[in-house]
C-alpha cells in the first residue's frame, strides 16, 4: 500500500471510530515542545493541535517553544524528559530523519530515544524556475541545463534541508548536473529567484504557490505521489518521467519508555485533532495535507523515510558543519 493510501485509510478509520478520548488521568499539563519560534508553521500547527487536545483530554496542554539549532535543541530536551506522557515533541522531518545522517555529533538516537505518537501532516515540495528561465516543463529545464550549465544553479532555504536534498535526488534521477546554492532562509532565495540571480529553487509548495499563481515564477513539478490540491495544475516528478518522490512532514513523538497505553491515548487525541474541520482548513490553505495516524503507522513512515533520505544524503556527500 502506498503511503498516501495508508494515511487516508488510517485517517478514515480514525474519523469513524475515534471520538474524543477519555477524560484525563490528572491535571498535570501536557507540554508540546516545538523547536522553532512562535509564528513558524510547525508552531501554529502545534497550537491548534494543543487547543483540540485540551478539550478532548480535559487536561491542560501547552506549547513550549525551545528554538535553536534547527530543532535539535528541542529534540535533545524531550529525550531527557520523564517518559510519563506529559512531554511531547512536535517536529518536522529533519531532526528525526535527515539530521542523523548529516550531523555526526548528535546526542540522541531517533529510534532508541523516542517512541512515535502520531503523524500529523505532510507537505509537498516543488521545483520551480524564475521568470527569465525559458522552460515550462522539467524536460525542457533539463535540456536547458545541458546547454547552459549555469541554469543548473538552484536555491534552497538552507544547506542540509529537505529541499536541498530533493534537488540532489532530482539531479541523480535526471542524470544532469545541478549545483546547490544554500541561502539563509526562504525569503532571500525567492527574492533572488525573482530577480534572476538564481535560475531555480527547491522549496515547499506553501512558499512557491503564491508566486506561481501570480505568474512571477513557474513551479515545474511537485514531489508527492499525487498532485497537490494547492497546485493541481502542476504535475508530479513521476508524471514527467522522473522516478522520485519526497515529501516533508510534521509528527509527534514522546520520550522512549512512555507506557503503551499512554502513547495510544495521546495518539488518539492528536489524530482526532488533526482531522477536525478548522485544523484541516488551515492546513490545506497553507499547503499541508493533514493526516493523523496510529503510532504504528508513524513508525513505518519514519523508518522508510530514514532509509530513503539517508541514501540521498550519502550520495550527496553532505556533512553539516555544526
Amino acid at each position: 500500500m502506498q503511503r498516501g493510501d495508508l494515511l487516508a485509510a488510517v485517517a478514515a478509520a480514525l474519523a469513524i471510530v475515534v471520538g474524543p478520548p477519555a477524560t484525563a488521568q490528572g491535571e498535570k499539563p501536557i507540554r508540546i515542545i516545538v523547536g522553532f519560534p512562535a509564528g513558524a508553521a510547525v508552531d501554529t500547527l502545534a497550537r491548534m493541535i494543543a487547543d483540540k487536545m485540551r478539550l478532548s483530554l480535559n487536561q491542560p496542554v501547552i506549547v513550549d517553544n525551545r528554538a535553536g539549532a534547527a530543532g535539535r535543541l528541542a529534540t535533545e530536551f524531550v529525550r531527557a524528559q520523564a517518559p510519563d506522557g506529559t512531554t511531547l515533541l512536535m517536529t518536522p522531518l529533519a531532526p528525526m530523519v535527515t539530521n542523523p545522517h548529516s550531523h555526526k555529533g548528535l546526542s540522541y538516537d531517533v529510534f532508541r530515544d523516542f517512541v512515535p505518537v502520531s503523524h500529523v501532516a505532510n507537505f509537498q515540495l516543488a521545483f520551480a524556475v524564475g521568470p527569465g528561465v525559458p522552460a515550462s516543463t522539467l524536460r525542457e529545464y533539463v535540456e536547458l541545463v545541458k546547454k547552459e550549465p549555469r541554469m543548473g544553479n538552484y536555491a534552497s532555504a538552507a544547506a542540509g534541508s529537505i529541499p536541498h536534498f530533493l534537488g540532489v535526488m532530482f539531479a541523480r534521477t535526471a542524470g544532469v548536473a545541478l549545483t546547490h546554492v544554500p541561502y539563509k532562509g526562504t525569503a532571500p532565495a525567492l527574492t533572488d529567484l525573482l530577480g534572476g540571480q538564481i535560475a531555480a529553487v527547491s522549496t515547499t509548495i506553501g512558499d512557491i504557490s503564491p508566486l506561481h499563481r501570480a505568474g512571477k515564477a513557474r513551479a515545474l513539478a511537485v514531489s508527492g505521489a499525487k498532485r497537490s490540491e494547492v497546485l493541481p495544475e502542476v504535475p508530479t516528478f513521476r508524471e514527467q518521467g522522473y522516478d522520485l518522490e519526497g515529501i516533508g512532514w510534521y509528527a509527534v513523538f514522546a520520550p522512549a519508555g512512555t507506557p503503551k497505553d499512554t502513547v495510544d491515548r495521546l495518539s488518539r487525541a492528536v489524530a482526532h485533532a488533526a482531522q477536525t474541520a478548522d485544523v484541516r482548513a488551515w492546513a490545506l490553505k497553507g499547503g499541508l495535507e493533514p493526516t493523523g495516524t496510529t503510532p504504528e503507522a508513524l513508525a513505518e513512515i519514519h523508518r522508510s523515510d530514514y532509509v530513503k533520505w539517508g541514501a540521498v544524503i550519502k550520495a550527496s556527500g553532505f556533512t553539516a558543519e555544526d
